[in-house]
């Protein structure tokens, strides 16, 4: 058996973050590896899970983030580290995460300048080039954004006031969702299956197509020639954003006159917003304060939106990251660089190391 590695899982410190990266079950498979797991009282709380439940598993629970960091060489978290979160870094730590560094580049800097190894969940491919940690959230952040958009219409919310399924006498609501992946394709079909007539913009038309063919509803799926797109925008009263660009900065696909173009009470929710948006009047938000209102529109801009379901979000991601875990526990970590060209899907995950930007897109998504 491979020497085992000490693993470290803090509390997440972003605002209303209460997802944990592996949920008891999980810490107890790679404890029966041979590792030493080690979770910061209180991580699972927030998902349902109490510390007596890692105890079980096998983790050493420990009081303190500084206890934890300090005693750990791999660190398996959920969101990118905030600044509070630097000093506990090492230039020999492992970090495993969601990073989005493209949006971020003051964490870049940090991570190159300590010398810290970064891997990120939203960059990992499998050998289909399918993204099977960054999926799972996103899945979700589709279908809670679309949720959001919802309620936010409702006029004690400050949007317009239109049940967007419509009812008796009045007609039902319009959306443009931008981008039929994951998010879009499941942010449309639970607004579909609301009753609005849902218009899904892709570049991959068949991709676009075939969630109108299969989904719920009324869903069209359409190509973003830049008028269409235009006079959707204009006309709706829900505008989700859903593209993806793997480890870049999203392409901003509306503009702020576009935006100004929608009739006041109408929704954005930007859910590219952690790779910088695809709206140009997004910006970063969180739970505390989730909204705020541009050119009379109401914008949904958080960064994290599965943490607004921690319990169901915390499971789904552990059950696909604890793979993946395994596998880079048992890689060498005085030579990942040379483990890692063995492992195409780690290689892509790979976005910091030896002070350097090792994937080429978030590389050129921060010289740019």
């Amino acid at each position: 058996m491979t020497q085992g590695i000490d693993i470290g899982i803090p509390r997440e410190r972003k605002p209303e973050e209460r997802r944990v990266a592996l949920v008891p079950e999980a810490v107890g498979e790679l404890v029966r590896e041979g590792h030493r797991v080690r979770v910061e009282s209180g991580a699972g709380t927030g998902s349902g899970f109490g510390d007596e439940a890692f105890r079980w598993a096998g983790a050493e629970v420990v009081g303190s983030a500084e206890d934890l960091y300090a005693a750990s060489r791999l660190i398996l978290k959920v969101k990118e580290p905030i600044p509070e979160e630097y000093g506990f870094y090492r230039s020999d730590h492992v970090l495993f995460s969601f990073l989005h560094l493209a949006a971020v580049p003051d964490l870049a800097a940090f991570l190159q300048d300590r010398g810290v190894t970064a891997f990120a969940f939203e960059t990992l491919e499998d050998h289909a080039g399918r993204l099977p940690l960054l999926a799972p959230m996103s899945a979700i952040a589709g279908k809670v954004a679309a949720q959001y958009a919802i309620t936010l219409l409702h006029a004690p919310q400050g949007g317009k006031g239109l049940l967007l399924g419509g009812a008796p006498g009045t007609e039902r609501g319009r959306v443009a969702v931008l981008g039929a992946g994951v998010v879009g394709s499941s942010a449309a079909a639970l607004l579909s299956a609301a009753g609005a007539r849902v218009d899904v913009f892709d570049l991959d038309l068949d991709r676009a197509e075939d969630l109108a063919k299969h989904g719920p509803g009324q869903i069209t799926g359409l190509y973003p020639y830049q008028d269409a797109v235009s006079e959707a925008v204009g006309e709706a009263d829900v505008v989700v954003g859903a593209v993806l660009s793997p480890g870049a900065r999203a392409p901003t696909v509306v503009s702020r006159d576009q935006v100004a173009a929608m009739r006041p009470g109408s929704v954005i929710a930007d859910v590219a917003v952690d790779q910088g948006g695809c709206v140009e009047t997004t910006r970063p938000t969180d739970y505390t304060r989730p909204t705020f209102l541009e050119e009379g529109v109401l914008h949904f801009g958080v960064t994290n939106i599965p943490a607004a379901v921690p319990l169901s979000a915390s499971r789904s991601l552990s059950a696909r990251l604890l793979p993946y875990a395994k596998k880079l526990a048992r890689m060498p970590l005085n030579d990942l660089e040379g483990a890692v060209r063995q492992a195409p899907d780690m290689d892509a995950a790979l976005n910091v190391v030896r002070g350097g930007i090792h994937n080429q897109e978030v590389a050129a998504s921060l010289s740019g």
